[in-house]
């Protein structure tokens, strides 16, 4: 039978859940790296024992963790990844002097066919790759040198990349997004970078439609349909059908377009998941009602999903990384809350049940479906 393994990344460690295809009940285990911030733990599609996680203290600097089996124990790949409190000098670049530092791994992902190969997205703001398992990275350094780079700016949580999309049809292209420069493409494997922000807007900025600066929070795509994109930005839901040339919005009836995730239905590449929060100051729900809206119309038209979920006195966020989906028929949801609790549906948004409470404040949430 089917499991699931759900992987839960927070302020102060990292925990695990565990449940069989039916999704009926969940074994908690935990937390790894006690006191750490743990922003991202991802296992790979190519190998699913193995997953990566990112620990992370601001006075201990940053460590690149890894489980070969299922993350019952873990063992760090290189304990030299540390900030070493000068500027721009870490020794993951290549050794010049450089305008940026190095502080966390914000996001991991690896590669969709060999579970040595993975990227990282770190803040300030650079990608980088290993393809030995973590034991050393080389930085595409295409994306940060960018003609555009002078002109990045961090947004409230710090010039991070934080979204890394592959094209399951062409292992060359790939998306990532950065808070707050925008969405950039490369079609050569990391080589050279194309901002691709066409269609975006962004009012607080002094060119509302400037090629560089609007905040993008989150983006996910369906593997089969790798050009059609969708996109959780400070203020607007945002879709493209040209692989991100061209966005238009889809925030239609939603209550308010302000939030920080968004997913897609794992069997139906017009399903959407986001979830809406009051606004960019108040980082909680309206009126204090946690709801998941769902669009069955790729945008546009939005309903709301509240059945399990509280419907007063809820005043918590989720955060850019905190929401999956797993690839069973009917599709499972999670999502995690700043309140400590983990959200599930087996059903793809009808009903949904608390499966973790009283954790600490979740930044990340992955999902594993295990054959």
């Amino acid at each position: 039978m089917s499991r699931v393994r759900v992987l839960v990344g927070t302020h102060k460690g990292a925990f695990i859940l565990a449940a069989d295809g039916k999704r009926q009940s969940f074994k908690l285990s935990g937390p790894h790296f006690s006191g750490w911030d743990v922003y991202h733990m991802k296992g790979s599609a190519a190998d699913p024992d193995r997953i990566y996680a990112s620990q992370s203290r601001g006075w201990f600097g940053q460590m690149v963790q890894r489980s070969d089996d299922g993350g019952k124990t873990w063992a760090p790949v290189d304990n030299k990844f540390s900030y070493d409190g000068v500027p721009g000098t870490h020794q993951w670049y290549d050794g010049t002097p450089h305008p940026w530092a190095f502080l966390r791994v914000w996001h991991f992902e690896p590669s969709l066919t060999d579970p040595d190969t993975v990227y990282a997205g770190v803040e300030d703001a650079a990608l980088f790759k290993s393809t030995d398992g973590g034991k050393s990275w080389a930085e595409l350094s295409g994306l940060r040198t960018h003609t555009t780079g002078s002109k990045w700016q961090p947004g409230a949580g710090g010039l991070c990349l934080h979204t890394i999309i592959q094209d399951p049809s062409d292992p060359r292209r790939l998306w990532v997004a950065i808070s707050a420069a925008g969405a950039f493409r490369t079609d050569d494997g990391g080589v050279t970078w194309k901002a691709i922000n066409q269609g975006l807007r962004s009012q607080y900025i002094p060119d509302p439609t400037a090629e560089i600066g609007h905040c993008v929070h989150h983006i996910a795509m369906h593997p089969a349909k790798p050009g059609t994109l969708f996109m959780q930005k400070h203020w607007d839901v945002m879709r493209t059908d040209n692989a991100g040339d061209r966005w238009r919005e889809v925030s239609g009836n939603l209550p308010t377009d302000f939030g920080f995730c968004i997913d897609v239905h794992a069997h139906e590449p017009e399903t959407v998941y986001v979830v809406p929060i009051k606004s960019d100051s108040d980082h909680y729900p309206i009126d204090g009602k946690l709801r998941v809206y769902r669009s069955k119309s790729g945008g546009g038209e939005w309903q709301a999903l509240t059945r399990g979920l509280p419907q007063k006195n809820c005043y918590v966020n989720v955060l850019r990384d905190a929401m999956a989906v797993d690839s069973l028929d009917k599709c499972g949801v999670y999502f995690g809350t700043t309140g400590g609790s983990v959200f599930a549906t087996a059903d793809a948004g009808t009903t949904w049940k608390e499966i973790a409470s009283g954790l600490p404040s979740v930044l990340s949430v992955e999902v594993q479906t295990l054959r």
